[in-house]
């Protein structure tokens, strides 16, 4: 296709030179393709779909039909951004193309009412929102006048609208869906990640005139590179040496939020300057972090996917993955961050076989559960009810009730209101195949990921026939091409990897109390005597995965040793800061106590405390993957004091070997509270998530 192709394409040339001179200097030269993107968004009511590589251009295309449509007087553009860090850059971006544009998101609330006012003295040339604002009352309020006047929908990221993207949103879809009903308006959708099939997908959801622009994927700046066969406590040490000649400043992706600021905090300790940054992290921090890479005042930012869509550095020099994403889109999208404005970057696997139960709890979180379903609308009837109120009523933990009232509003089964959410009447129905086909096509990702990490054929190659690139070929600089990876090659510096075992093993974990009982369980209001108390491991803490292993599978009553010596240690660095010494130690209640027992007998023995053992467990284990009232209710009925020996009245020590949702302790503490303890202090050897 070329810019003749379409007549008035002169003017669509136009504004993006004149965009593309702000953005990028005198000179800057718009590409043929970005010109019909552009030249297709202002034709009336249009649907453009762009797939493009990071780097190419997407924003520019949107600034310049923005420019070019507000240049007739139409109204402004209307910007969905499912990121603060995509949305800040997005404004000065716009700012610099020449636009007055602003921001309604969850962080300024209190400006709200001046940008409103702003839109309606047309004031405004862009107006960036978030999803999640079609949820809150005071932004759905004035949507419908708002549509009435934009001149131009732009739906960044458009994966996240996709059933089949990586990072499907249910909230960014119903946003999508009320946006795209719009008649007058044209739609401009963009992403740099999106296959044959959520493609498709994206089209047919914004109708079936829409115009797709799509473009090869391959990236001739980026130098890809697997390092396979570390150990979660090498790959530490991998990096660790690495930063010490990767180019530039980067971002080290990691799969979960525990380890962003465990990686992080080890980096310190060896002297790097790096910043950790994910969902946890405030919007304050996040900025200062985001503005810190920015301008190279730190090496690295070791993140969660929460720092990637959108976020404008052209000059990264590395991206560096310990461990990998589900899916070869969400890989691509990350990596892709790297090189858009240097001659060569870096983009690093660090493959490990713990990756994959992290890739079967994200693929099932979002896809409903019919039974849950069920549940969840037994639960409102025909009333009201709180989020809290329908956990304790359903038995569905937090994280997966949130997820599923997402997709049920997103279905118009369900709405909120304030905090309360409640029934529309129009009936749910589970969409099998759908969901079936989507749990298969997940598999299958995760499948070419695996595949990818043992380096069969080139990389890039590999990564663009995985998007359905269409014209995929050997890029000659990958570490399968070439037989090269980055220093410190194939295994890390014994040195470091010392250092990595000894950080990691001194690393205190915190274990937070729990507040209040659950409704609907024996004990009511808060929690008292039970303080903060201490693990020695978190997760697949890297520091301890032997030793976590051998826990796992050994007979109970066998626990190995150096955890053993690491609970001492632990204890020994919490004594310091104790008002009171403990007088004495319980093994902490559970189905089979020989684990905790053996546990407590050696603190008792090596912190000379007298070992007092009066817990009984009946019935069944702890219920797994459920909300807190029926755990509260069967641990109960579950355990009991049955001590012969009076408990003295100071603080006691209350030890596990194994710790997850913190209950078990909980109901023990306030059984040893009634026996006259005074405070509970929990010490356990792994913490779970």
């Amino acid at each position: 296709m070329t810019t003749t192709d379409h007549p008035g394409s002169e003017f669509a040339a136009q504004h993006m030179l004149i965009v593309l001179a702000r953005l990028a200097g005198p000179g800057a030269q718009p590409r043929s393709d970005q010109v019909d993107a552009v030249h297709a968004v202002l034709q009336p009511a249009s649907r453009v779909l762009v797939v493009q590589a990071t780097g190419w251009g997407k924003s520019a295309v949107y600034w310049a039909a923005t420019h070019a449509i507000r240049s007739t007087g139409a109204g402004p553009t209307l910007v969905v951004s499912p990121l603060l860090a995509l949305m800040r850059d997005q404004v000065s971006a716009a700012e610099r193309a020449g636009l007055k544009a602003a921001t309604v998101n969850s962080t300024n609330i209190d400006d709200w009412d001046e940008v409103f006012q702003r839109l309606d003295e047309d004031a405004i040339d862009v107006l960036l929102v978030s999803p999640e604002r079609l949820g809150n009352p005071r932004f759905a309020a004035r949507l419908g006048a708002l549509l009435a006047r934009v001149g131009l929908i732009v739906i960044d990221e458009a994966h996240c609208i996709s059933d089949w993207g990586f990072d499907f949103r249910p909230d960014y879809q119903r946003l999508a869906r009320a946006l795209l009903s719009t008649p007058t308006a044209s739609v401009l959708a963009t992403t740099a990640t999106a296959n044959e099939r959520v493609t498709l997908d994206i089209g047919k959801q914004l109708g079936a005139s829409t115009v797709t622009f799509r473009g090869t994927l391959a990236r001739t700046s980026l130098t890809l590179s697997v390092v396979p066969g570390l150990s979660p406590l090498q790959r530490y040490a991998w990096i660790a040496d690495a930063l010490e000649q990767l180019p530039g400043s980067g971002i080290v992706y990691v799969l979960t939020v525990a380890e962003a600021e465990r990686l992080t905090a080890f980096l310190r300790s060896c002297g790097h300057a790096v910043d950790a940054y994910s969902g946890q992290t405030d919007a304050d921090t996040r900025l200062k972090v985001e503005d810190r890479l920015r301008h190279n005042q730190v090496k690295a930012v070791v993140a969660t996917s929460a720092l990637g869509m959108g976020y404008d550095k052209p000059d990264l020099g590395f991206c560096v993955h310990v461990g990998s994403p589900s899916t070869p889109v969400a890989y691509y999208q990350q990596v892709g961050r790297a090189g858009r404005a240097v001659a060569h970057a870096e983009g690093v696997l660090l493959p490990s076989d713990a990756d994959e139960r992290i890739w079967d709890y994200f693929a099932t979180a979002s896809i409903p559960d019919p039974q849950a379903a069920d549940k969840v609308l037994q639960s409102l009837g025909s009333e009201e009810r709180s989020l809290v109120e329908i956990e304790a009523e359903t038995g569905v933990r937090r994280g997966r009730l949130e997820a599923l009232l997402k997709i049920l509003a997103v279905e118009g089964v369900v709405e909120k209101t304030g905090s309360a959410w409640h029934t529309t009447g129009v009936p749910y129905v589970h969409d099998t195949a759908k969901w079936t086909a989507l749990a298969q096509v997940r598999q299958q990702e995760a499948g070419i990921m695996r595949q990818y990490a043992h380096g069969q054929g080139c990389l890039m190659a590999y990564l663009q026939t995985a998007l359905d690139d269409p014209s995929p070929a050997p890029c000659g600089r990958c570490s399968v091409c070439t037989g090269h990876v980055p220093h410190p090659g194939l295994m890390p510096s014994q040195d470091k990897l010392m250092a990595a075992r000894n950080f990691l093993r001194g690393m205190d974990v915190d274990i937070e109390p729990r507040k209040r009982w659950p409704a609907g369980v024996r004990r009511k209001g808060s929690i008292q005597g039970f303080d903060v108390g201490r693990a020695v491991s978190f997760a697949d803490d890297p520091g301890w995965v032997a030793e976590l292993q051998a826990l796992r599978t050994a007979v109970p009553g066998d626990v190995p040793a150096e955890l053993l010596a690491g609970a001492v240690a632990t204890l020994g660095r919490w004594a310091k800061r104790w008002p009171t010494r403990p007088v004495c130690v319980v093994p902490l209640p559970a189905p089979d106590m020989a684990s905790n027992r053996r546990m407590a007998e050696h603190i008792g023995q090596k912190g000379r405390l007298l070992m007092l053992d009066g817990f009984s467990w009946t019935g069944g284990p702890e219920p797994d993957d459920a909300a807190s009232t029926p755990v509260v209710a069967h641990l109960e009925s579950a355990i009991r004091w049955t001590g012969d020996t009076a408990m003295p009245a100071g603080p006691v020590l209350l030890v596990g070997t194994d710790v997850r949702t913190r209950w078990t302790a909980t109901v023990a503490a306030a059984l040893l509270r009634e026996q006259g303890v005074s405070q509970v202090l929990l010490l356990a050897l792994h913490l779970r998530p």
